[in-house]
């Protein structure tokens, strides 16, 4: 009877050992050059869109919170105006800054944070 129970326990130890464990695989997001050739990047058709849905929210970055104020009228204006754009030192600017830092959830692809520095390096033209 011992026998029995010691090889149940046994194969009950070897069974979770052998299906409880799996290993998760966890990609890295693509990666980009951010010092590679720039990319063309639309303030009107790229960074204007991508900050109106996902910056200009209710207690975010809309007027009379917390500033820059990213509504879609007076977004670029509260950028470049503000001192949040460094186009001599693009990786210097504050919003390229914050959103690689501690707004990168709000913004979490890669590719769009490219986008935004690509639109700094070039210049940051209301286009």
């Amino acid at each position: 009877m011992k026998r029995k129970i010691l090889y149940a326990g046994f194969v009950a130890l070897i069974s979770i050992g052998l299906f409880g464990c799996y290993k998760d695989v966890i990609l890295p997001e693509s990666a980009v050059d951010p010092d590679g050739p720039p990319m063309a990047v639309s303030y009107n058709a790229d960074i204007k869109p991508m900050l109106n849905t996902k910056c200009a929210l209710a207690g975010c970055h809309v007027s009379a919170a917390h500033k820059p104020y990213l509504n879609a009228d007076i977004s670029y204006n509260q950028l470049v105006n503000g001192g949040f754009i460094n186009t001599i030192l693009p990786k210097e600017s504050v919003l390229y800054k914050k959103i690689n830092s501690d707004m990168k959830e709000y913004i979490p692809s890669a590719a769009d944070r490219q986008k935004v520095y690509d639109w700094i390096r070039t210049g940051a033209q209301n286009n």
